[in-house]
């Protein structure tokens, strides 16, 4: 009956939030490619593709869930050699990097909108024998459906932060009909397996496996093409690079008046900025412009000034990983003038020291044990983060000792890719509803 209002409502519902999806959309950019395919509409190539193959279906959101959707394709292709997967994903970032990373064995679509008969006709063309939902995307109709066919469903590295749990909780009776689809559900923490099973999830479905975002042996960082871009724009290896990381509006005029300041004390420094949103890299230059700072965007690489910029600006996608490789100290951003924060992790495996601000919601777990283990920095305002900043630039050997911290708070979650593949391969089909 839920389900049933669920559906009846969700035309409506549609039609409120299309003025922003769409202007989203237009703002990102490529928003016509593969439209079809959100409406459960694919092409005669896609179909020819699908129809042989038995696949495992993983849905991730975005960049940062689509890397993790990979890192778990590559290890169930080590189990399985006939492993071959259908990769969905939300936004055109994620499309985009999905694309570019995936390999042969997997086919990179959009997700359909969960609409039931929206939902039926990606199902009757993908055909999976499993669904493998990344961290968060639990959706009533794409849950009812697995279980209506006798798919077995599984949520991986699952995030249940104490205030979901009571929102949850609060319409259980609306949610738990969809979470009593899940068949498996891996989580991050060990005090995350009480919240699931309060949301009515058997304990036997719930395995604490660790994080595979945060998996040391599964992650691995290649510099070659930031370094290059770097000598493209004059800026010799060994320089101090301040790195900002996924930030938000504000963030970078503030990394932008710090290192106006650090120019005096550390005149070969740079600064190098990778916005969380690319869209806005144009309102970015424009204010650091105005800072007194000269700017260039990672894209004009080819047409680099002669005079090395102070600061670079990437306007690419799926390579901030990479990049970290090059910086000397990370600020994680959306965690100084925005709230919930980035995640910390690629910085740290990069070997690098990472500074935040108060606001680490989405990632206050790691958050806290890094600091309650002098793994990262929490910098209350500008001036803090400056003060930072200074001291680890004129102190390597503690920006040493803060990774080799970090490194050792991260390795709980060694082997947490390798744990989850194994689970989901065990993932049979039951009867159908």
């Amino acid at each position: 009956m839920i389900r049933l209002f669920y559906n009846l409502l969700y035309p409506l519902g549609l039609l409120v939030f299309l003025p922003g999806q769409i202007s989203k959309l237009l703002r990102r950019g490529n928003y016509r490619h593969k439209f079809g395919q959100r409406f459960g509409v694919y092409d005669g190539a896609v179909r020819a593709r699908l129809a042989p193959r038995r696949c495992t279906w993983i849905h991730a959101v975005s960049v940062g869930e689509v890397a993790i959707a990979l890192k778990l394709a590559a290890k169930l292709k080590e189990l399985d050699p006939e492993f071959f997967c259908v990769l969905t994903t939300t936004t055109t970032t994620g499309f985009a990097f999905a694309t570019q990373e995936a390999g042969a064995e997997t086919e990179v679509l959009y997700s359909p909108l969960d609409f039931w008969p929206i939902m039926r006709r990606a199902y009757a063309v993908i055909r999976p024998v499993r669904l493998v939902l990344v961290e968060a995307e639990v959706w009533p109709n794409l849950a009812a459906e697995t279980r209506r066919r006798g798919i077995p469903l599984a949520l991986v590295n699952a995030r249940l932060s104490q205030r979901s749990e009571r929102r949850f909780r609060r319409f259980l009776f609306l949610v738990a009909p969809t979470f009593r689809c899940l068949d498996l559900v891996c989580v991050q923490e060990p005090e995350e397996v009480e919240r699931w099973v309060a949301l009515g999830i058997p304990r036997e479905r719930i395995h604490h496996v660790g994080s595979i975002k945060y998996d040391p042996a599964e992650t691995s960082v290649n510099p070659a093409v930031p370094l290059e871009v770097l000598r493209a724009f004059g800026i010799e290896r060994g320089r101090p690079i301040l790195f900002g990381g996924s930030t938000h509006a504000g963030e970078e005029e503030i990394l932008g008046g710090i290192f106006q300041k650090l120019r005096s004390s550390f005149p070969a420094a740079a600064l190098i900025i990778a916005p969380r949103h690319v869209e806005r890299v144009a309102d970015i230059r424009a204010r650091l412009t105005r800072l007194g700072l000269s700017v260039s965007l990672r894209s004009e690489a080819r047409a680099a000034p002669s005079t090395p910029p102070d600061c670079i600006l990437l306007d690419s996608t799926g390579e901030l990983q990479n990049w970290y490789a090059v910086a000397t100290i990370v600020f994680i951003g959306k965690s100084l003038t925005a709230r919930g924060g980035q995640n910390p992790v690629e910085p740290i495996l990069a070997g690098k020291p990472v500074l935040f601000g108060p606001h680490m919601e989405n990632f206050s777990v790691l958050a806290q044990a890094l600091i309650a283990n002098k793994a990262a920095i929490q910098i209350r305002d500008a001036d803090s983060l400056e003060a930072e900043v200074t001291r680890f630039l004129r102190d390597p050997e503690a920006a040493s000792r803060l990774v080799a911290n970090a490194h050792a708070v991260l390795a709980k979650h060694s082997g947490a890719t390798s744990r989850t593949a194994a689970l989901v391969t065990k993932l049979v089909p039951h009867l159908a509803g």
